[in-house]
């Protein structure tokens, strides 16, 4: 586009009061060579009528001074074929700098550092502006909009009738010969209203019959996945026979030295019996999303010796015993144990949570409906029932028959044709020993995911997802701000696979994750991303001439969005690409680049910022922060007045991971005193909504402290650090904190050159 551009300077929200406008726009004007103009309130009727005038005449390209870009953005949106771009004045300026007190007249010099502040945002809009490209969006030639639901239980039936009810195709496939999964073996389900005291009867039945009927749903039962291929909007999905051991599912990947051995007879194949499956059954199901629902299994609590599961008779789990009560082979008298107990303390049996406890309230209603002197024995450390299942709780306390006791079982042992089960530090001051027909461990809700390939994948980074490492086993990207959401674009997790839940909740979320699978095939047929970036229609353009085949974008990137094709070269999948940047970084030939973020606008905007020689109190440091919780904190920041140093100047970033090196090197060579990356904490607790940003970033950080050091440079200036968005009144403290560092060590000696 012929880019015709004006800036626009609004003078509300304390902006004219503390800014003298014409003196700014004079900057704009003068130096960045941009028609600006000044308004009372931008946001306004009047206002946006301001702009849209000009709009009319031909303006296409609009720099905001004003508010920050997280606010107004409808006000502020002028179309698709426009860009616009906004300087940040209010958040970052007016309200954020350390201003005199209430009632006071700034002085001469506090009202310098405000305007050179003001004036610096205004030339990084401006050459942002100057820079940006309108996207493109990416469109695939043929778009494929079934869905493919994995798992025919409640959470894969329910999803499959959500998205059928919302008009779109399902292939639904199930291992089993039958459609329910484990919920065909539940007797009762957990009251799901008030007054939250009654069993209710399973809906599992009424649901299968419902995905039978439905003609928008295909149906393949006694069927695995053998692999999917491709990318959101053309998954390719070939199927198996169930129990079919394909080369996706061998224990190991053979070397080519071992190849070798093999061939002459060194050693055997760990292969061998295993088949490629896709070239017996080449021909693949084209989908395009996937709602992984492959649920859970009961954990293993063999391990727990004292308690006898799998050498004393009548030792069974929770889910065992479901079966048996369905069966009406419920004994008169039962000890359900929910903690390991012995040397364990209070530790809960692995993958245990309220939904156990909800479990053992239910199955002790069992004895006592099926006994007319049943006797239940709950023995618990921790006893959860959130939210209005505490009545629920209650209603079992108050039952003739169900006795609740916190205690640690030291031993269960057969005695006198039943079982005695041995119990330490009740609540009733002293140990006890009871006479039970039966003991119930109370096995957790263990995901397939946790060991099984249950994706198979066709994916630079392997078959599952094996590279999490996280969450133990759950297949979620981010469980607080994007569940269903996996590290697959286009695969979304309903039921046991993302948490141990509820009937009810594992309802929930598979409407969840139906929604989502929608979302991500609508996005891709507009060429724009999912979430975190939802509806951004850029994309990354790589210059593959110069690539140097070093590997490091594929490998770093967190969607696996990279593949590799014949010749080692990476081979972007746009609609996997959640459009964080973080190939962007990763490449030292910086040949990776978005139509509105590259590492030449960013570079750039560095070295438009306006950098004072030999004066202390004017040293200037680049603050790159992460959008998702650094630049709102910020702006929080602002909101409540929080000070902060007039020497900082705030660049917003995708993600950590997007920032190159070379925008460090770029900063320090244009004379600034210091560097700091403001990001997403990461590790077993990360925050990072691409995951990985955080970490990769400090890990790059490490490597060029090393490099300052060479040059004469303290490492010292140039630091990374974590926060995360409700940090707004630390954040202050940590910049201050910084910048009183860099006055320490003075100026940058490079100043100047």
């Amino acid at each position: 586009m012929d880019k015709k551009y004006c800036a626009y300077i609004c003078a509300g929200c304390g902006i004219g009061d503390a800014l003298d406008l014409e003196a700014l726009s004079g900057v704009v004007s003068g130096e960045m060579s941009m028609e600006c103009k000044t308004h009372e309130y931008l946001c306004g009727a009047e206002g946006r009528a301001f702009i849209e005038k000009d709009i009319a005449d031909g303006v296409n390209t609009v720099v905001i001074g004003a508010c920050s870009p997280r606010v107004m953005t409808s006000e502020f949106n002028f179309g698709d074929d426009k860009i616009t771009v906004r300087a940040n004045l209010r958040e970052h300026v007016v309200w954020t700098e350390v201003k005199p007190g209430e009632g006071e007249e700034p002085n001469a010099e506090a009202a310098e550092f405000l305007a050179e502040s003001a004036a610096d945002y205004m030339r990084m809009a401006c050459t942002r502006a100057k820079k940006t490209l309108l996207p493109e969006p990416y469109q695939l030639e043929v778009l494929n909009k079934k869905i493919l639901v994995m798992g025919g239980g409640l959470a894969g039936l329910t999803a499959a009738k959500e998205a059928a009810a919302a008009g779109y195709e399902v292939l639904l496939v199930e291992k089993e010969d039958k459609l329910g999964g484990k919920a065909l073996g539940w007797r009762k389900s957990f009251p799901t209203g008030a007054p939250w005291t009654d069993l209710e009867e399973n809906p599992i039945h009424a649901l299968i019959a419902e995905v039978e009927g439905d003609a928008r749903i295909s149906v393949e039962t006694g069927k695995e996945v053998a692999r999917i291929s491709g990318a959101p909007g053309q998954f390719n999905v070939t199927l198996k026979s169930a129990g079919t051991r394909t080369e996706w599912d061998a224990p190991s990947r053979v070397t080519v030295d071992e190849r070798e051995k093999i061939e002459k007879g060194e050693m055997e194949d760990p292969n061998a019996g295993f088949v490629d499956y896709t070239k017996i059954n080449p021909d693949g199901v084209m989908v395009g999303s996937v709602v992984l629902a492959t649920g859970w299994k009961p954990a293993d609590v063999s391990q727990y010796e004292h308690l006898g599961y799998g050498s004393v008779k009548n030792v069974v789990t929770n889910a065992e015993f479901e079966r048996l009560a369905k069966e009406g082979k419920v004994p008169a008298n039962v000890a359900f144990v929910q903690s390991p107990g012995g040397k364990e303390d209070d530790k809960d049996f692995p993958y245990c949570n309220s939904v156990t406890s909800m479990v053992a309230l239910k199955q002790a209603q069992y004895v006592t409906e099926d006994n007319a002197d049943g006797k239940a024995y709950i023995l618990y450390q921790h006893m959860r029932t959130p939210g209005s299942m505490e009545l629920f709780y209650k209603n079992a306390q108050n039952r003739d028959g169900i006795f609740l006791t916190k205690g640690s079982v030291m031993k269960v042992e057969e005695a006198g044709g039943g079982l005695k089960v041995a119990v330490e530090d009740t609540l009733l001051g002293e140990d006890i020993d009871l006479n039970v027909d039966m003991v119930v461990l109370a096995a957790g809700m263990e995901p397939t995911t946790l060991h099984q390939n249950t994706i198979n994948l066709a994916y630079r980074q392997g078959p599952a997802f094996n590279d999490l490492g996280l969450f133990d086993g759950y297949a979620d990207s981010h469980f607080i701000c994007f569940p269903y959401e996996t590290r697959r674009t286009g695969v979304y997790a309903a039921g046991g696979v993302r948490k141990a839940e509820t009937m009810e909740e594992a309802v929930d979320d598979a409407t969840g994750a139906a929604l989502k699978a929608i979302q991500c095939i609508e996005s891709v047929d507009r060429g724009v991303s999912v979430h975190p970036r939802s509806g951004d229609a850029t994309y990354p353009d790589f210059f593959m001439q110069r690539c140097t085949q070093c590997k490091r974008c594929t490998e770093e990137c967190p969607f696996g969005a990279l593949d590799d094709d014949e010749k080692g070269t990476p081979l972007p999948n746009p609609t996997r690409c959640r459009r964080c940047g973080t190939c962007m970084g990763a490449c030292p030939e910086r040949i990776i680049g978005f139509k509105d973020y590259n590492i030449d606008l960013i570079g750039s905007m560095i070295k438009a910022v306006e950098v004072p020689e030999d004066d202390d109190d004017r040293l200037r440091i680049v603050i790159f922060v992460c959008e998702n919780d650094a630049y709102p904190a910020i702006d929080m920041a602002g909101m409540r007045r929080n000070g902060i140093n007039h020497m900082v100047r705030f660049i917003p970033v995708r993600c950590l991971g997007s920032v190159n090196m070379a925008w460090i090197r770029d900063a320090m060579s244009a004379g600034m005193d210091g560097a700091m990356l403001l990001g997403c904490s990461y590790g077993d607790d990360y925050q990072c909504h691409f995951v990985k940003g955080s970490e990769i970033a400090s890990k790059r950080m490490e490597n060029i402290g090393d490099t300052l050091s060479t040059l004469g440079l303290e490492s010292e200036r140039v630091v990374a650090e974590q926060v995360a968005i409700t940090d707004y009144d630390k954040i202050p403290q940590i910049i201050n904190d910084f910048v009183d560092e860099i006055v320490e060590m003075g100026p940058n000696p490079f100043k100047g050159f």
